[in-house]
């Protein structure tokens, strides 16, 4: 441990579970009968009037939240607190949308629990193993057999198979393989901004070493991890394509397993330098880097040095067909889209110009102007980007119309407007990302590329896929099904509440410490796949099914893989 600062030791250890929650008992009051029907009267005329997936969403899974909610009216009076917040937070976690959430008051805001490792699945969906492929520097578990690598067999004394499929009804997603992904994530990190602490103090976990069975208990832990937010602009906060709760796990994710990394960021703060020329330490599931950048581009396994680091990596790797560019982006989650496009088109001038790959796992969105902007780079298309539409009710159209919100909703005024003589569900699709910036700056990368994702890619991530895939950049290779298929424009309750403000819909604020966030404004693509919608369905690709190898030798198998898939695209 002689690498990791005494700081990043003791972020990284945080405080027990058991003891946060006796502090927290005492810090959250019970709602009065008056503040339950508040917060149901709030949710009701929101879900129902600008919630822009309730059409599909009530075709799909067969629910209605608003009917729910209304009937959960009748009785919220009798239910404990504990009860009242467990069964709006089902209510809203059963619309499968990780852009629509409840916030209960927790007292746990800018906290995450952790346990200290990381586990993670390979092989085929039907068949997947789990392992424990990274473990905190910091760990204290009293089983000196349980060391990464190891193969996990059961938890609290349920086989590994069932608990994961347990954990994935309680999550968001609109597919079995999305929501598997997030359990798999929520088993070892859960932000407590936008969800529940865990059930149980600590776990138990059952592994094998060789042919021996052992079991060990582990506690959990919260950390903390500054609240995911996006952007200090207003403008550009309402052009949120993340999921806030992953973003939060994403951090808590670099503390644990890159606490290097964690701990530069932190001393560098808002006064980060110029970019030079030395390794950084790589984020979670990279493997350690190899050398240091020489010459005029990155050794192999080397990091080039970012002014963006905590959402930006690049490097050359190794294949069986030569090297390969390699570019990570971890978030979107960034307030400058100027900086991020910039960075990314100097990083791709310091790698290899013939091959890269792009790899996009786990992203969980951000800013969509970055995400949308970025697509020039690898392609001659004309990039047509991703248009969003607003449900078409007398809510949205009150709040179109408002003055208040003439800059960022005047655009979808007439069409509202005429919805109610035509009967259209939904206004008018409009890009948020003026399709001039999606061509500002022209190509950079000359060669051939790969994008990379898995259902943990999100949101702003699912637009860029969308528009990687839709103008023909390259292949898109999926690890699962597809992308993680968050269509949509998300705002939170203060957003949403000036937004109507002065309307005959505006509402009050929430009792203290409630909060939701909500998906306003629907997202479908354009370009080949013009007019699909992406929610719940996410972007499909070459399907690739991870190695035992990929998750303890920095995603060799896959990198080949990609090798592999650019070299027979480039001959078909």
């Amino acid at each position: 441990m002689a690498d990791l600062s005494l700081h990043a030791a003791a972020a990284q250890r945080g405080m027990l579970l058991s003891d946060v929650l006796r502090r927290r008992r005492r810090l959250i009051p019970a709602l009065g009968p008056g503040e339950r029907l508040k917060v149901i009267d709030t949710l009701v005329p929101l879900l129902e009037g600008v919630y822009c997936h309730l059409p599909q969403k009530r075709a799909g899974y067969a629910v209605d939240p608003v009917q729910a909610l209304r009937l959960l009216r009748q009785r919220c009076v009798e239910l404990t607190d504990g009860e009242f917040h467990l069964a709006i937070t089902g209510i809203i976690t059963g619309l499968r949308d990780a852009h629509t959430r409840y916030v209960g008051p927790s007292g746990l805001r800018g906290r995450v629990a952790t346990l200290p490792f990381l586990v993670e699945s390979f092989g085929s969906y039907a068949a997947a193993r789990f392992i424990v492929s990274k473990l905190a520097e910091t760990a204290d578990v009293e089983d000196p057999d349980f060391v990464e690598g190891v193969e996990l067999v059961s938890w609290n004394f349920v086989p590994m198979s069932r608990a994961v499929d347990v954990y994935a009804t309680q999550e968001t997603g609109g597919r079995p393989d999305a929501r598997r992904a997030r359990a798999l994530e929520t088993l070892t990190f859960r932000s407590l901004d936008y969800g529940p602490p865990p059930d149980e103090h600590s776990v138990v976990v059952g592994f094998k070493v060789g042919r021996t069975l052992h079991e060990v208990r582990i506690p959990w832990r919260v950390v903390g991890i500054p609240p995911a937010t996006m952007a200090k602009d207003p403008q550009v906060a309402l052009k949120a394509g993340w999921n806030p709760a992953a973003e939060s796990v994403r951090k808590a994710k670099k503390l644990m397993f890159a606490p290097a990394a964690w701990d530069a960021q932190r001393l560098e703060g808002a006064k980060r330098k110029a970019p030079q020329r030395k390794t950084s330490a790589p984020e979670p599931d990279s493997a350690p880097a190899a050398s240091p950048v020489v010459g005029s581009g990155a050794a192999v396994g080397g990091w080039i040095a970012s002014s963006l680091p905590d959402v930006l990596s690049a490097r050359t790797v190794p294949t069986k067909r030569g090297d390969v560019g390699y570019l990570r982006i971890w978030s979107f989650d960034v307030d400058d889209h100027e900086a991020f496009v910039t960075e990314v088109r100097r990083l791709l001038q310091e790698l290899p110009q013939d091959r890269l790959i792009v790899d996009l796992r786990a992203n969980p969105g951000g800013l969509i102007w970055a995400a949308e902007r970025s697509l020039q780079l690898f392609t001659d298309e004309m990039i047509r980007p991703t248009r969003f539409s607003l449900l078409a009710t007398p809510v949205t159209r009150a709040m179109a119309e408002s003055a208040f919100n003439r800059l960022e909703l005047d655009a979808w005024v007439e069409s509202l407007t005429d919805a109610v003589s035509t009967g259209e569900v939904y206004s008018q699709p409009i890009a948020l990302t003026d399709p001039a910036w999606c061509r500002d700056i022209g190509r950079t990368y000359p060669g051939a590329a790969v994008l990379v994702v898995d259902p943990n890619t999100y949101s702003s991530g699912d637009l860029f896929s969308a528009g990687w895939a839709d103008h023909g950049i390259g292949p898109l290779v999926s690890v699962g099904q597809a992308t993680g298929a968050g269509g949509a424009n998300v705002w939170d309750d203060l957003q949403l509440s000036e937004a109507l403000t002065g309307t005959a819909y505006e509402f009050d604020p929430l009792p203290d410490g409630i909060h939701f966030t909500m998906a306003i404004r629907r997202a479908i693509r354009s370009g080949r796949s013009d007019g699909v919608p992406i929610e719940d369905l996410g972007i499909r690709g070459i399907p690739y099914a991870l190695t035992r190898r990929d998750l303890m030798e920095g995603n060799r198998d896959l990198h080949n893989f990609c090798a592999q898939t650019l070299h027979d695209w480039a001959s078909s």
